[in-house]
């Protein structure tokens, strides 16, 4: 973690790592949770590996659907953590992802009351951090995230 060229986040999940990983690598889930709610979210492609697709879209109608990410996964260490990166896209051609490039790598770890899950978001320069925090880092990871906990939390006690 470079203080200068990265932002993190950080929530202890009450639901099993299984249920946490279930979420982030079955499209029909993911689709509940990845973008902040209203706005809707439909999976393209989802190839959880190393060398894999990201590419989602995301609609705020629920009728027209726009491009929100293309992106590859560079590691995926089964349960434990999944890294991807839209400066490449989803085809393994180097991107100029609008607005900022980034590398996020989510690691899972176990917890007493569930799971630890964190976010670690690299950037390029100072500059591209700055830009992501000052365009709600914090508000839409976070949202995301709790939007994650809510879904696999309410399976958890079912």
């Amino acid at each position: 973690m470079n203080p200068d060229l990265d932002l993190t986040l950080e929530r202890v999940i009450r639901a099993p790592r299984d249920a946490v990983w279930s979420a982030w690598t079955d499209p029909s889930r993911l689709e509940q949770w990845w973008v902040p709610a209203p706005t809707a979210c439909r999976v393209d492609r989802l190839d959880v590996r190393s060398g894999g697709a990201f590419v989602t879209r995301m609609s705020e109608d629920g009728a027209r659907f726009v491009p929100q990410i293309d992106a590859t996964f560079l590691v995926v260490d089964e349960r434990e953590r999944i890294v991807f990166t839209n400066a490449i896209d989803s085809a393994w051609r180097p991107a100029v992802p609008a607005p900022v490039a980034m590398t996020a790598e989510i690691t899972l770890a176990d917890h007493p009351d569930g799971t630890r899950y964190r976010v670690l978001v690299r950037h390029g320069d100072p500059a591209a951090r700055a830009l992501h925090a000052e365009l709600g880092f914090a508000d839409g990871w976070g949202t995301v995230t709790g939007q994650l906990a809510g879904v696999v939390e309410s399976r958890a006690v079912r």
